[in-house]
């Protein structure tokens, strides 16, 4: 489900909407809805990771949450890369709505240092970030 179709909008700061897809920046996360047919790659990331850093500071540790309401590929090489460069990202919550999608999610986590979540839906994923933002403070 989009986040244009979730009550959510006491939490939205400001929103960007790139070649790529829209992005909703939150407080401490990050929610993306990648584009359909994308094949994102980490020159799209590094667009989005400067916005994030302009907007929340490069000390500000934030969490990110991929609602994958379309079908997109990552460059598989730059897969390394999204989980292992320094930056500030320190909870990833994945919102998979079919068995593939949530799949990928279990490989994914195999290369992220941080905290990772899957989730069946928006609502739980937001509650997960805000939780472990909680514990974080």
């Amino acid at each position: 489900m989009e986040v244009a179709q979730h009550n959510i909008a006491h939490l939205v700061e400001d929103i960007y909407v790139l070649e790529t897809g829209v992005f909703y920046f939150c407080k401490d996360f990050i929610i993306s809805e990648i584009n359909e047919g994308i094949h994102f790659t980490w020159e799209d990331a590094q667009e989005i990771i400067a916005i994030a850093y302009e907007h929340y500071g490069k000390e500000k540790k934030i969490s990110y949450i991929s609602n994958r309401i379309n079908k997109y590929s990552v460059r598989p090489q730059d897969w390394i890369k999204f989980f292992t460069e320094d930056h500030n990202l320190e909870n990833y919550a994945i919102v998979a709505y079919d068995k593939i999608s949530y799949a990928q999610a279990a490989i994914e986590n195999l290369f992220f240092k941080s905290r990772m979540g899957r989730f069946e839906n928006l609502a739980l994923a937001i509650q997960w970030v805000q939780e472990m933002n909680q514990k974080s403070a």
